[in-house]
């Protein structure tokens, strides 16, 4: 839920500076951008809205952006270094992977109130759309109850105006005793609503002028902005930015329909046209159509602005088309760039997209005793997988302390350690568990799950290298903006039970290119078990938050003769009773009754 509502903020905040930048353009820029620019450019609001579904992981900006987060989160590198005395790698089985070694990490902000945030923005979205639904029904009854003008002249005249504006989809014409003032929509079907008694109170010269108006704003596509403007309040319905930006974009967009019209008149019909909106002035403005249905009314003071505009308009020169197209042209690239770093920020990157045919969905529910949890199962002769709940198979949470396989791995790799001088010295600072208070190398420190330990190497290793090396092994979402001492533990970093399967069978068969005889030391650290038929290599970890263990893990694979097995378990418990020792006996009675281990 905190992550969703972090999502919701920093889009808030893109959004919010957007604003403040079209606005600042506006200002700076007023006498060189057209008046049709000074409306398009609110455009370049909705490209954080849209940008959310494009795959920008596949234009492989992940460590630019994980480069930023760190800024963001004002996370520093702190070297530090550590004498390491010789020593070599333990080659006993570590029955202490099986226990649980974690600490709790405190979070300040009770559960509830992410609950309560996160309730009031879908309140807030559930009665926007109420309203906007009960603006569509109105416009669909006005629809049922209108009557199509037969008046002759009348339809030719807006067939002379059709050509004249541009448009070659026929507008239906109908007129409304509902309505006040002219009023447009429909996107695929384009209809013009005039108020019932508009044509006798207008002269066909004054109707032309509603014509023109009226199709321009189908020819500018304002029907379809519309509902994109409504989707935006929506969302960011808490936001008075949003609510200034879009009553600004309105005016303007009439603004720009009103220019549009200009250049189609001479002098003598831009006054005709003034004097055609000032009949609408005195008007009841409906704003519940225009939320939907632009049209040529509005409020008295938009009208005074635009009779305003029109008795000062003069048509665009070259140079002012040429000057406003630039600053479009250059403000559109700065919000294209950064548009990819600030959504991807902000971007879903909890849920992993799995698509193996190879696979195989059971029920092992029955193992999980009021659990909530996945299994997953890599067969690599038969190159088949078998998973339990598929939805939380793919699901990204922390792995906790089982990343410290990969931390090992990549400080043997940086030289860090090596497989013949990997021991700490204890600070003598007193931890949680009396097994982390004495010096330690790889092998107990794998087995006893040393935090201490694995900060250690990680700092000296640096986010830097520690980001290219996740990376390029792809660990999950490969989010290290967390801080450097527990971006693994309920933190930033986040992977799946598929993808640790994955991981590990291409570590095992050493698809990275890493040393073999790192590898061999990191696997022989994590040896559980060995029996005559098999050997069980495994890693647990346990993610505890304000004391209560909230998730357990249980991560591993298994030879059995020729045959290589590799297998994750997660299991989450609200209860604060999910640990990782509880997964590996769930994991282990599994891999029994499967008769691998």
């Amino acid at each position: 839920m905190d992550t969703i509502i972090l999502r919701v903020l920093l889009s808030t905040i893109v959004v919010s500076l957007l604003i403040f930048m079209i606005l600042l353009i506006k200002r700076l820029f007023h006498k060189h951008l057209t008046v049709k620019d000074h409306y398009q450019i609110w455009y370049f609001l909705f490209i954080p809205i849209l940008a959310a579904f494009v795959p920008w992981k596949n234009f492989h900006l992940g460590k630019g952006t994980q480069y930023l987060k760190s800024l963001l989160f004002f996370q520093k590198d702190t070297a530090s270094k550590n004498e390491k005395d010789v020593l070599n790698v333990s080659q006993a089985s570590n029955t202490d992977l099986m226990h649980d070694f974690t600490v709790s990490v405190n979070k300040s902000t009770p559960d509830f109130v992410y609950h309560i945030i996160f309730t009031i923005w879908v309140i807030g979205m559930i009665l926007f759309i109420g309203l906007v639904i009960y603006s569509a029904y109105q416009i669909y009854q006005m629809k049922k109850s209108a009557t199509p003008v037969k008046n002759q002249r009348i339809n030719e005249l807006l067939e002379l105006c059709n050509e004249s504006v541009g448009i070659k989809r026929k507008v239906k014409l109908r007129e409304n005793a509902l309505i006040t003032s002219p009023i447009t929509f429909g996107i695929f079907q384009p209809y013009i609503f005039l108020p019932r008694k508009t044509r006798e109170a207008l002269s066909l010269n004054e109707l032309k002028y509603v014509f023109l108006h009226e199709l321009h704003h189908h020819k500018n596509k304002d029907v379809f902005v519309n509902y994109v403007m409504l989707i935006v309040q929506i969302i960011y319905w808490f936001n008075p930015f949003m609510w200034v930006a879009l009553k600004r974009m309105r005016i303007d967009r009439e603004l720009a329909c009103d220019a549009s019209v200009l250049n189609l008149l001479d002098e003598s019909g831009c006054i005709e046209y003034g004097h055609t909106i000032i009949r609408f002035a005195a008007k009841k403005y409906d704003r519940t159509y225009a939320q939907i249905a632009p049209g040529m009314g509005g409020t008295q003071k938009q009208i005074k602005q635009r009779i305003q505009r029109i008795a000062t308009f003069s048509g665009d020169s070259p140079l002012l088309k040429w000057k406003s197209k630039v600053i479009c042209v250059v403000s559109g690239i700065f919000v294209l760039a950064i548009t990819p770093i600030t959504t991807v920020i902000a971007s879903p990157d909890d849920m992993y997209h799995f698509s193996e045919r190879n696979t195989i969905y059971e029920d092992l529910s029955s193992y999980f005793h009021g659990y909530n949890g996945s299994f997953v199962l890599y067969d690599a002769g038969k190159g088949q997988y078998q998973i339990y709940n598929q939805d939380m198979s793919e699901q990204r949470v922390s792995p906790n302390s089982t990343y410290k396989i990969f931390s090992a791995l990549f400080a043997l790799e940086s030289n860090v350690i090596s497989t013949i001088n990997n021991e700490q010295a204890w600070d003598g600072n007193v931890q949680p568990y009396q097994e982390w208070n004495q010096d330690q190398n790889l092998s107990t420190a794998l087995s006893r799950s040393v935090n201490w330990y694995f900060q250690n190497t990680d700092s000296a290793i640096g986010r830097k290298q520690l980001q290219d090396y996740f990376h390029k092994v792809k660990y999950g979402n490969e989010n290290l903006s967390g801080d450097l001492d527990t971006y693994w533990m309920e933190s930033s970093l986040k992977i799946s039970p598929i993808e640790q399967v994955q991981l590990l069978h291409a570590l095992e068969e050493n698809k990275f290119g890493f040393n073999e005889e790192n590898i061999q030391a990191v696997k022989q650290a994590i040896l559980i078990d060995e029996q005559k038929n098999g050997q069980l290599f495994g890693k647990t970890g346990t993610g505890t938050i304000n004391g209560k263990n909230v998730n357990g893990w249980f991560i591993g694979f298994v030879y059995k003769g020729e045959n290589r097995f590799y297998f994750a378990i997660h299991i989450q418990d609200k209860d604060g009773h999910a640990k990782g020792s509880k997964a590996a006996e769930i994991a282990k009675q599994i891999l029994h009754d499967k008769r691998i281990y």
